[in-house]
């Protein structure tokens, strides 16, 4: 059993991963650190946790955890992954890891020189909706691929959320803009050349709260647009020569939708539904991260790719900044 430490007590944490873990094969948290020990030791007893830290210092430096799961803001992602690794403990930690994809280099120095696991938590890749997808692009279920379209949506507009404040790494595409990119890139197995992109911020806050990007692929295009400011709506679809896949609910499976891909022919006269009830991504991501560790078979996020993602997303914010494409 991989032994977690949860460094901090943040809300995606409590409510998603934790469980998660504890419903895991193969893992079990056995330790939660905030910068309040009441916090931690209230999230501990909540989850019958044995160890509770007054500090992530304390925690990294204790011998009841193996890995850490990293859901602090994103501006702070860098320098706990590197400190997690350099005190000896494999890193899961929340996206985006990293606010500009040169910054992704120290922790991949950090993961050579500890010889540890750092991998960004990207759940959809491990969620079976998805699997699905790369199976029926790969079989030509589709005829040739020709664009992608992409939509991530919510509306917050809470002063004190972090998805607002832009020291903290606030702003829609380092929060939602990576979900269209990272599956896009991971059912197709191909990479950007170069992307378009309109972006508005808010006069307020300072953060970006709408993107519409295009970006090319050679072979297809990707189309999306992603708001922190809009009706709720999320939706992902491949378009073929010979048909067409729609993802139902793509990125937080089960709770804005069905977990559904839809197969429609090129006549739109047959339909395919696979369903995927049930499928609980965040357990799959830990039990994947955990046979990782092993050394056992399977498939995480590597730094690699995750530099890979942040590149296109930096790209799309130098686009934003002129009329015209812009390299990736």
């Amino acid at each position: 059993m991989l032994r977690f430490g949860i460094l901090s007590t943040a809300k995606i944490g409590r409510e998603l991963v934790v469980p998660a873990i504890q419903d895991a094969e193969n893992a079990v948290v056995t330790a939660v650190a905030s910068r309040d020990l009441a916090k931690a030791r209230e999230m501990a007893d909540r989850f019958s946790v044995p160890h509770a830290f007054g500090s992530y210092e304390e925690m990294l430096a204790s011998d009841v955890i193996d890995a850490v799961y990293i859901p602090l803001p994103t501006s702070q992602h860098v320098e706990w992954s590197i400190k997690a690794a350099d005190a000896g403990k494999h890193v899961l930690c929340e996206k985006p890891i990293a606010l500009k994809a040169e910054e992704i280099d120290g922790i991949i120095a950090a993961r050579e020189r500890n010889k540890v696991l750092i991998t960004e938590a990207y759940m959809v890749t491990y969620a079976p909706v998805w699997l699905k997808v790369r199976e029926l692009l790969a079989e030509g279920a589709i005829g040739t691929l020709k664009m992608v379209q992409g939509s991530f949506t919510y509306f917050n507009r809470d002063p004190g959320n972090m998805r607002n404040i832009p020291e903290l790494g606030g702003g829609a595409l380092p929060d939602i803009g990576v979900y269209p990119t990272i599956t896009t890139r991971f059912v197709t197995g191909k990479e950007p050349v170069r992307v378009q992109s309109t972006i508005e911020r808010d006069p307020e806050f300072g953060t970006d709260i709408y993107s519409s990007v295009k970006a090319d692929f050679g072979d297809f295009e990707l189309n999306f647009y992603v708001s922190t400011q809009m009706a709720n709506r999320q939706l992902m679809v491949f378009h073929g020569t010979d048909g067409f896949i729609e993802v139902k609910s793509p990125f937080n499976a089960d709770r804005w939708g069905a977990e559904e891909v839809e197969l429609t022919n090129r006549g739109h006269n047959v339909s395919q539904i696979f369903r995927f009830p049930d499928s609980r991504q965040y357990k799959l991501e830990a039990e994947a991260f955990a046979r990782a560790v092993a050394g056992t078979k399977g498939e995480v996020v590597t730094l690699e790719n995750s530099k890979a993602n942040q590149k296109l997303i930096d790209a799309i914010y130098r686009a934003a900044e002129k009329d015209g494409w812009e390299a990736v």
